[in-house]
């Protein structure tokens, strides 16, 4: 097995464990929120599907421009809090099948690049309050965050529907 091939079986393990934790749910259900969070399992695929594609326009084009935002004194109200928290919701006029396919798609368009893309090149990260300045990540890199980001939100995404009805992904 090759280090492509490694890549894409747990990028896919992780988000078919990820996916299964919404299997079986209507939207409103997908749509709730069971915890004090402000997390609902649609609002989840919805910022993992952001996130790859994020990532895949990182290996693809560099660095973006960061957006302008004093994120220590940003508000409720200020436009860019409130698309930051838009990503983590579904909304009344989104489905859980649409999230799904269009997760489906940003999984598919990651997936080439995987096979495709020089595993070596890098890109410095962009400017952020985050990112340490000068940080460069090579694509084999960005690849495995995202497993790591994927991993991670599976699990989120796992209490949160054992929350809902008891079910679990695993065990």
């Amino acid at each position: 097995m090759s280090e492509r091939d490694d890549l894409l079986h747990a990028l896919r393990k992780h988000r078919e464990l990820f996916r299964s934790t919404v299997h079986g749910l209507d939207d409103d259900r997908a749509r709730s929120r069971p915890t004090v969070s402000e997390l609902s399992l649609g609002g989840l695929v919805k910022h993992v599907t952001s996130t790859e594609r994020q990532w895949a326009d990182f290996v693809v084009n560099g660095p973006g421009a960061t957006p302008d935002v004093d994120w220590s004194s940003a508000g409720p109200d200020d436009p860019a809090v409130q698309a930051y928290r838009d990503g983590f919701r579904m909304r009344e006029d989104e489905t859980l099948t649409g999230l799904l396919d269009d997760h489906a798609r940003a999984s598919a368009e990651t997936d080439a690049l995987v096979e495709s893309v020089d595993l070596d090149e890098d890109h410095a990260l962009p400017e952020a309050p985050w990112n340490p300045p000068g940080e460069r990540w090579s694509n084999r890199r960005v690849f495995v965050h995202l497993v790591a980001e994927t991993a991670q939100h599976a699990g989120h995404a796992d209490l949160l529907r054992e929350t809902i009805d008891g079910r679990k992904s695993m065990g």
